[in-house]
């Protein structure tokens, strides 16, 4: 009864405040008392008490929220292509010390993933194709307009799957005389194009 009455005296009759007032008055304490005997004395739940230490007094990590900051805005730099090593690479250049497994946690806490581009490969041939003759021979030097055209076929990835661009030139110009594009979605392919109005741009 003594040491209840003085946890009391040192409580400063904790029991005509609130809860959150207990709860810190406890806190005070506990350096001296059992955390059980504070909350038998006080007639608050043990486990009330925890909840309100792990969520009122835990003090936020400014260094987490700043090296949380750099992960985000160099996952944005890289298009969302960069993983937790490159990210952790690129942070330590910037004088925010960074592990790769720290990188990965910061990254999973903010729901980041890597989204690398895919290795592109072109398909196989089912036969070989005849060689055409070289008819300009780099004599680049025209003349006349729509007496030389000369292409060429890109592959661009667009996030989802690949899209071939291809551009024809009229040499005589230098100018675009008609291009298209291709997206393949599974074994369909969707084709738009564009010409001069000489026909087929091809």
């Amino acid at each position: 009864m003594k040491w209840k009455n003085e946890i009391l005296k040192k409580g400063y009759r904790a029991l005509d405040v609130r809860l959150p007032e207990q709860f810190s008055i406890i806190g005070k304490l506990r350096a001296r008392y059992p955390v059980a005997t504070l909350c038998h004395v006080f007639g608050v739940h043990r486990s009330s008490y925890k909840y309100w230490k792990k969520t009122v007094l835990k003090k936020p990590d400014g260094r987490r929220a700043v090296l949380r900051s750099q992960v985000l805005e160099l996952h944005g730099i890289s298009h969302g292509s960069a993983g937790a090593r490159s990210i952790a690479t690129m942070a330590t250049q910037r004088g925010y010390q960074m592990g790769r497994w720290l990188a990965g946690r910061l990254m999973k806490e903010l729901g980041l993933v890597s989204c690398q581009q895919p290795t592109h490969r072109y398909k196989r041939g089912g036969h070989e194709h005849v060689a055409i003759p070289n008819h300009l021979e780099r004599q680049f030097a025209v003349t006349e307009p729509n007496q030389v055209w000369c292409g060429d076929v890109t592959y661009i990835w667009t996030g989802k799957r690949w899209a071939y661009l291809a551009v024809v030139l009229d040499l005589f110009a230098r100018k675009t005389s008609g291009l298209g594009h291709v997206v393949l979605a599974g074994q369909q392919a969707h084709h738009e194009s564009t010409g001069n109005g000489m026909g087929n741009p091809w």
